[in-house]
């Protein structure tokens, strides 16, 4: 991918072929962790777009405009965490406000949003790809709506499993990994995807 890529390219690719979670593994502790109940998983993968989506646009900015100009990339990664941070805390105190049950579902994995290392690969790899404004921010909400949809698939798997009939060994954890293999397993079908010309 590159400066040139189009726009439903990124999407299609950051929601399926490139997915964060089930071809790159990244994000997978709050996926993991908010994944047992298909309303706390969507909750999760809506913050994710939110933070992804904004802190793609905001890191661009502070990319091109502060960092570069003064010579200071080597500094990226330390000032996409800091963005990220403070953007984490803006959703944290707007969901303790206004859906504070959300807030105490989504527990301890809503602060970790942080330190998701899919939300700071996504702003790395836009600085990677050279995308420019508008295809960082298409890459930062399609690759946050390609984490709604792992999450929410396996959440729905796991709502599930409550009720399904496995060996006892494989009960709570195991069973869960071995779902999120599976699924990985799906998603690389659409590895083989060309899209464009």
């Amino acid at each position: 991918m590159g400066a040139n890529t189009s726009l439903i390219t990124i999407a299609l690719s950051a929601i399926l072929i490139n997915n964060f979670i089930f071809s790159q593994f990244l994000g997978c502790c709050p996926f993991l962790g908010c994944s047992s109940k298909m309303d706390t998983a969507a909750g999760m993968g809506l913050a994710v777009i939110f933070v992804m989506g904004l802190a793609s646009a905001i890191c661009w900015v502070v990319n091109e405009y502060i960092l570069m100009p003064l010579g200071l990339g080597f500094l990226q990664t330390i000032a996409y965490i800091l963005v990220i941070a403070v953007l984490v805390q803006f959703v944290e105190m707007f969901l303790k406000k206004a859906v504070p049950s959300l807030y105490s579902a989504l527990g301890i994995y809503l602060p970790l949003i942080t330190t998701n290392c899919a939300v700071l690969g996504v702003v790395l790899l836009n600085t990677q790809y050279s995308f420019n404004f508008l295809q960082s921010v298409v890459y930062g909400i399609t690759g946050g709506i390609g984490f709604l949809v792992a999450i929410c698939l396996f959440a729905s798997v796991r709502e599930k499993l409550e009720f399904a009939d496995y060996p006892e060994c494989f009960e709570g954890f195991p069973i869960c990994l071995v779902s999120a293999g599976l699924l990985a397993l799906a998603f690389m079908g659409f590895s083989g995807m060309k899209i464009g010309g």
